[in-house]
């Protein structure tokens, strides 16, 4: 994941262009205004705050408690193969040797 302080040191050569609507400009313009940043600034540090965040929602899993406990079990106390499985690994063996 990118992070904001290692894209501001990077040289820009890529060019990014959006149409919006004259209301859509007047009030980003104003929100840069408000926070002492140009509206490029204002839209590009927007944009990479929201595609970090969206980025790591579908990167990360999150399990409630009692899902990690579940899970925490299943490695360390694993089901034992059943008979799909053995056949399966039998035939492997058979095919690819020892």
């Amino acid at each position: 994941m990118l992070n904001t302080s290692e894209t501001h040191d990077k040289p820009r050569n890529a060019r990014l262009e959006a149409r919006v609507s004259s209301d859509q400009k007047d009030f980003f313009q104003r929100a840069a205004t408000l926070t002492g940043r140009t509206l490029s600034e204002l839209v590009i540090d927007s944009t990479q705050e929201a595609a970090a965040k969206i980025v790591q929602e579908h990167e990360v899993i999150r399990l409630s408690r009692e899902e990690q406990i579940a899970f925490v079990s299943a490695l360390l106390t694993p089901a034992e193969p059943g008979a799909r499985l053995k056949k399966a690994v039998q035939s492997y063996l058979q095919k690819a040797g020892p």
